[in-house]
């Protein structure tokens, strides 16, 4: 078995994934002020909108304080001339290994909050799947797709 990979993604990502977190706790919470107004509208027993509250806070202190650094120190990616070597996941660690011969393309994703922290999301598609490598910074993104293009080109060749 290999060792674990040693290139980690931006320590950023942290506060990526909790911009997310957040993103989604105000959404809960819009809805459990709507469970609240419609059980005050139809004077149903309050109790239903503070298990709703309770439940939002505790995933939002789930989200938004434990899950990304733990997220963080788990994902690493590797690089070799066949093959891309990726490992995340918080409960079940992931290792994938993908060759540079199954490689069909190379593209690089940058939405809204990526953006704002200068980074960008690494995507090698297989015939089979897609897989990412999230929150790079962007010249390293771009340097990486460009390698990994090059030495899949090289792999297709030797075919």
């Amino acid at each position: 078995m290999r060792e674990e990979p040693e290139q980690r993604i931006e320590r950023t990502a942290i506060n990526v994934w909790r911009t997310h977190g957040l993103i989604t706790a105000i959404i809960l919470l819009i809805l459990v002020g709507a469970v609240f107004a419609v059980s005050y509208w139809f004077e149903w027993p309050y109790w239903i909108s503070a298990i709703g509250l309770g439940v939002t806070l505790v995933i939002a202190i789930i989200h938004l304080g434990l899950i990304p650094p733990i997220r963080w120190r788990r994902w690493r990616y590797q690089l070799y001339d066949q093959e891309i070597y990726i490992q995340h996941g918080i409960i079940i660690v992931k290792r994938t290994l993908v060759p540079m011969i199954r490689v069909q393309h190379v593209d690089t994703k940058q939405g809204p909050i990526l953006k704002k922290f200068n980074l960008s999301t690494l995507q090698v598609s297989t015939a089979a799947t897609t897989h990412s490598i999230p929150a790079l910074t962007v010249k390293e993104a771009e340097r990486l797709r460009d390698q990994i293009s090059i030495l899949a080109r090289v792999d297709q060749d030797d075919i």
